[in-house]
């Protein structure tokens, strides 16, 4: 048997907890960050100790776990959140200042207030589905992360063209922007899921926000707008502003024609794809990238995970 092998290679009577905290830290390093939560904190203390080596954090990605068929209305409670603030800010403390990587959803002002005074070399930050996160935290993000480079605040309505401005003004190696918004063509694959008030909140200022892109952000390679509402004045202000851009998705976008598409586009030297709007995709094709459950979260784990 497994067990068997293994103890025969450490020794009869071998003690997993007196191993040396670098042998654990490895240990570690080689298990998904599930498994690591899910139990090894709570083995003994010398477990836990390695658990929070700041080595074991430079990056928390959450994001794989929400990749299921179908969203849960308790992601969107105040129950959820919190559990998910105390996450992060209990791998921003960890992380000594190394987090380069965040990427979770349903997290808020107060965690993300945590990671812009203690995160100063982030470079990827993606916050998708967060409506409790406003122009509070992400300007302080914009003047305290200025290494960023990716940004993705998709699904967050709070957040508006003003702090999008102050992060591209203050994190020049921006590169990547997504700022997709829900369905709101068909908005039925949302109903009973994401709180009605939410889904009214859905932005409108999509040329204030275009015009922030354009003036703020010139050296974007990547940009998603899935269901922006941008006019083609917008668009074009975007493609004049941004001439680096290689990857461009206008999913969803209703006020645009194909000519207007191809008048904004036509002097990007660099574009290699661009998504444009498809009002004929299936309802499943929306679906298949809806958020995914994490038995992380399962009330049978609850207790003991988040007692940190």
């Amino acid at each position: 048997m497994e067990t068997d092998r293994v103890n025969t290679e450490t020794g009869p009577g071998a003690d997993w907890a007196e191993l040396t905290h670098e042998c654990l830290v490895n240990i570690l390093s080689r298990l998904t960050l599930e498994d690591r939560w899910r139990g090894t904190m709570l083995v003994c203390k010398s477990w836990f100790r390695a658990f929070k080596d700041a080595s074991l954090h430079s990056v928390f990605n959450l994001e794989t776990s929400f990749h299921v068929a179908t969203e849960l209305p308790r992601w969107w409670h105040l129950d959820f959140e919190r559990k998910i603030d105390s996450m992060l800010r209990s791998v921003t403390d960890w992380s000594h200042g190394s987090i380069t990587e965040i990427r979770v959803r349903h997290c808020s002002d107060i965690s993300l207030a945590l990671v812009a005074e203690r995160c100063p070399n982030l470079e990827v930050l993606s916050i998708k589905s967060c409506p409790r996160v406003t122009d509070d935290s992400i300007s302080r993000i914009a003047f305290r992360c200025q290494k960023l480079r990716e940004l993705d605040i998709s699904y967050c309505y709070e957040i508006s063209h003003e702090s999008m401005a102050l992060i591209g003004r203050n994190c020049p190696n921006l590169v990547v922007l997504k700022r997709n918004l829900l369905n709101w063509l068909d908005p039925s694959s949302h109903v009973g899921v994401v709180p009605n008030e939410y889904l009214n909140a859905c932005p409108q200022d999509g040329d204030s926000e275009a015009a922030a892109i354009a003036n703020s952000m010139p050296h974007l390679q990547r940009l998603e707008l899935r269901f922006t509402k941008i006019s083609a004045k917008g668009l074009n202000s975007i493609c004049e502003g941004c001439p680096n851009l290689e990857f461009l998705d206008l999913s969803g976008f209703a006020n645009l024609t194909s000519r207007d598409i191809m008048n904004a586009t036509a002097n990007l030297k660099h574009l290699k794809q661009i998504t444009k709007p498809n009002f004929y995709i299936p309802r499943s094709v929306f679906h298949a990238e809806r958020y995914g459950h994490w038995r992380l979260y399962d009330e049978r784990f609850q207790t003991d995970v988040f007692r940190i």
